[in-house]
């Protein structure tokens, strides 16, 4: 691994929570900016296998799709267990819309990629989930988009997307009862985003996506559980 990418890319802001410091719970401090580790788990958290392109897989249910109609909010929905795929259109375009967000440095761009606030209502079994979604998966979404943005640096705006890809072997179905959920959902860890900047391939890690209705979602950007309310770049390599 090059020398820069031995350390892991924060934006430091202070606040508190419970498993994770929550980032909305208290305005923002400082800030500070490293190159990423390209091989450890800065949260603990197992390693996933290496991320490699996702192939279309067999729907698990006997549902052909699971797409919305257009205008449905489909955390709205019930879920599926439809298994996803990471070359469908509206994962592309959940991907694009991403790395725009990284680009432009605005977190608001990257929503459409977020795991819906309206499904994750279903999914946990919180009394106060829809804080827990709002103060602590969205507030450290908001922090690491602003790292990667940083991890970018001068040549965001000539960096081009290569793509994501998704280790579907890896995908796990979770049940009930498991991560504080009362329904199950598929979850991979290890998924990475390609790009080359100044002529260079590089790559960072999604640490973990989640399915609603047969979709991959992001619901940590950066690694999970994590001590302190920072963005971090999740094993930049290149």
């Amino acid at each position: 691994m090059c020398a820069a990418a031995s350390a892991v890319l924060m934006l430091i802001a202070a606040g508190c929570g419970s498993s994770s410091s929550s980032p909305n719970s208290a305005s923002a401090a400082s800030s500070g900016a490293s190159a990423g580790d390209g091989g450890g788990n800065a949260s603990g958290s197992p390693s996933a296998p290496g991320a490699t392109p996702a192939q279309p897989s067999s729907a698990s249910s006997s549902s052909p799709s699971s797409s919305p109609t257009p205008g449905i909010d489909p955390g709205t929905l019930p879920q599926t267990k439809v298994m996803p795929t990471g070359s469908d259109p509206q994962f592309t375009a959940g991907v694009n819309a991403l790395w725009q967000g990284i680009v432009d440095d605005n977190p608001k761009e990257a929503m459409p990629f977020f795991f819906p606030k309206s499904a994750y209502l279903q999914v946990k079994a919180l009394s106060d989930a829809g804080s827990d979604y709002e103060n602590r998966l969205i507030g450290f979404y908001k922090l690491d988009i602003h790292a990667a943005h940083q991890l970018l640096g001068s040549g965001a705006k000539d960096a081009k997307l290569v793509g994501v890809s998704v280790p579907a072997k890896a995908a796990e179905w979770i049940l009930p009862g498991v991560e504080e959920n009362k329904l199950s959902y598929y979850r991979v860890y290890g998924s990475r985003l390609t790009y080359t900047e100044n002529g260079r391939t590089k790559s960072f890690g999604l640490f973990s996506l989640i399915s609603w209705r047969g979709e991959w979602y992001v619901v940590h950007f950066g690694p999970n559980p994590r001590p302190k309310p920072i963005g971090v770049v999740y094993q930049p390599r290149g």
